[in-house]
């Protein structure tokens, strides 16, 4: 009698459309309704080449992440492809820094969420880290129901959130088009350097749809569903975030954009549609970044425990980490790690600098992505190997234009990483 000791297999209930939904729900977030206003205040009216800067490397990345994906299904993303196609110490810090980075960005979205939240109803700032705490719990609660109703549940706040960016542009695109020309002009204000610095930033804005790739093994058809998916949330992301970019400063200029980031529990784009068409537009954009901020914490949780499952397939985690419900369609264990260490952070309260130290882990992680693309065979490879050496090159080479406190930080958490990751070969080696 033959017995096998493969790991069980998350049921595959995701199609196209459910996936490009995904990606948007973990894409537009704080991207869209924070960094863009970050950005706007390090390169001026020329944040808007910025976008593309990083449209163009994230489409690089995920065309990387799509293929991985499409010859390697399973959860876990740039983890099991590290380890599948490069080395164990590549794999694991893939792993690691996707950990480190988005928790915080999702202790991030969690508060971000509550801060809007006390915004609208006129709460006091007191209340902020207990609503972003139930928050946490809820949006736990509906990942460990499954896939299928976090996919609905995605369905819903992205509907929501694209409905209220639409009704941004369509009151703020008049006086983009009456004072815009006087707005965009010069449209080079900074150093090109200074350009490359809000292009890494913004490239975080964009990185949401590694999702898609972290739940491959959940996926219909992979080959055929994760790179459709890719690409179309991308394309859809980058017109958004030109068009968002676009009309704001046009409207407004990008001085008063990135004055507005600093301003106590209020959202660029909610502070330019108060100033362009009054309270009521700018209370739907409350709505629509509240939204957006539970979309980004759901999809993170999702990407989170997926891959706190790889990790914990090969004991890089503890082993309890890969265990599935009954139904088989949730890692129980891993989403309710991700959610304590999430619901951690939000008690701490120190995420001042999370999304330039998630520009360097993100970036670092992608260059992992195209590194393992690079070891693609012909008969594997959808596309061009240009697409991998290019997505590789450009990560690295962003990387290091976040302030370099961060950058030595995160270099530090990668020794640390492995360190530990060495340590536990060894141990397990013995036994």
């Amino acid at each position: 009698m033959s017995v096998s000791n493969s790991p069980t297999q998350l049921k595959r209930e995701l199609g196209v459309f459910g996936a490009t939904l995904m990606g948007l729900g973990s894409i537009v977030g704080t991207g869209v309704f924070v960094s863009i206003g970050i950005a706007s205040g390090i390169a001026g009216p020329a944040v808007i080449l910025a976008v593309v800067i990083g449209a163009i490397v994230a489409t690089c990345n995920g065309l990387s992440s799509a293929q991985l994906a499409a010859n390697h299904a399973v959860s876990g993303g740039t983890y099991e492809y590290g380890y599948k196609y490069l080395t164990p110490a590549f794999g694991f810090t893939a792993g690691w820094m996707f950990l480190v980075a988005k928790t915080a960005s999702a202790a991030t979205a969690a508060l971000g969420f509550a801060g809007y939240f006390l915004n609208v109803f006129g709460w006091s700032n007191s209340w902020l880290v207990p609503v972003a705490m139930l928050a946490v719990v809820v949006i736990t609660g509906i990942v460990l129901s499954g896939i299928r109703r976090s996919n609905t549940a995605n369905t819903v706040i992205v509907s929501v959130t694209l409905l209220s960016l639409g009704l941004f542009v369509l009151v703020c695109l008049p006086r983009a088009a009456t004072v815009g020309m006087t707005n965009l002009t010069p449209f080079f204000t900074s150093s090109p350097g200074a350009v490359l610095q809000a292009s890494a930033l913004m490239f975080v804005a964009y990185t949401g749809y590694g999702r898609i790739a972290t739940m491959g093994e959940e996926a219909r058809s992979p080959r055929v569903t994760i790179p459709k998916a890719m690409i179309i949330c991308l394309l859809l992301t980058m017109l958004l975030y030109i068009v968002v970019a676009t009309v704001a400063i046009g409207a407004v200029g990008a001085d008063f954009l990135s004055n507005t980031v600093g301003q106590s529990k209020a959202a660029p784009l909610e502070v330019v549609a108060r100033s362009v068409a009054g309270s009521g537009v700018a209370l739907v954009l409350a709505i629509g970044a509240m939204t957006a901020m539970l979309g980004v914490l759901l999809n993170l949780i999702l990407g989170l425990s997926r891959v706190l499952l790889a990790m914990g397939r090969r004991s890089d985690a503890p082993r309890f980490l890969a265990r599935l419900n009954r139904e088989q369609n949730s890692p129980y264990w891993a989403v309710i790690v991700v959610g304590i260490a999430i619901a951690f952070l939000v008690l701490l309260g120190n995420v001042k600098t999370t999304w330039s130290f998630s520009a360097f882990s993100v970036l670092i992680y992608y260059a992992i992505t195209n590194l393992a693309s690079l070891k693609l065979s012909a008969s594997e490879r959808l596309y061009p190997v240009w697409v991998g050496w290019l997505g590789l090159l450009s990560c690295l080479f962003l990387a290091f234009w976040v302030d370099s406190a961060i950058w030595q930080v995160g270099l530090g958490l990668i020794v640390a990483g492995l360190i530990w990751h060495q340590i536990r070969r060894m141990v397990s080696e013995r036994l």
